[in-house]
């Protein structure tokens, strides 16, 4: 019951509840140190991760990595005052909040996250384009003009090669650019 002066709770018992989540945000590059001291804590961590290709000193090789940079996901326990030991947790630099209380996130996102994991990695959306694959350019001064895919990044940019002018040349562009041919 809310009689307009304090803070809205929950009427639900806890156990009816669906498990609320909070964003931690760590320390650059010490999701795993986090991930351990919470879990010693005996709270319910989360760090979703993603597949990304990293080159370095000409070798390419495929590494998981976090898919939020700096932030994992912790299970709420039914009583606020449990958070002051994640503070102080090595790893942790601070948790999201909204005010001076944390900011939950529902339960359903962490469940559709988990839904697209495949073997502990989050798989990405399918690629609406294949290398070689003949595209048509959308807009600009090039409207219309068909050209190959010879390179694709993860940033959803594309390298084309097209034919003007008897010459072949390659340009950089955004997926949004173009359509199938």
């Amino acid at each position: 019951m809310n009689d307009g002066f304090g803070p809205v709770l929950d009427e639900a018992p806890p156990a009816a509840r669906a498990p609320r989540w909070i964003a931690i945000n760590t320390h650059p590059h010490r999701e795993p140190l986090a991930i351990a001291n919470l879990g010693r804590q005996n709270f319910a961590v989360y760090c979703p991760m993603e597949r990304r290709r990293v080159r370095h000193a000409r070798r390419t090789q495929d590494v998981r990595r976090p898919l939020f940079p700096g932030y994992i996901f912790a299970e709420a326990p039914p009583d606020l005052a449990a958070w002051r030991p994640i503070l102080s947790t090595l790893g942790v630099r601070a948790m999201v909040r909204a005010g001076d209380r944390p900011a939950f996130i529902d339960d359903a996102f962490i469940r559709a996250l988990r839904a697209r994991e495949i073997d502990g990695i989050i798989a990405r959306p399918l690629v609406p384009y294949a290398i070689g694959q003949q595209v048509r350019l959308n807009g600009g001064p090039f409207d219309g003009i068909v050209a190959t895919i010879i390179e694709m990044d993860a940033r959803d940019r594309l390298t084309l090669l097209m034919s003007l002018a008897g010459q072949n040349v390659t340009l950089k562009l955004n997926t949004a650019n173009v359509r199938s041919a």
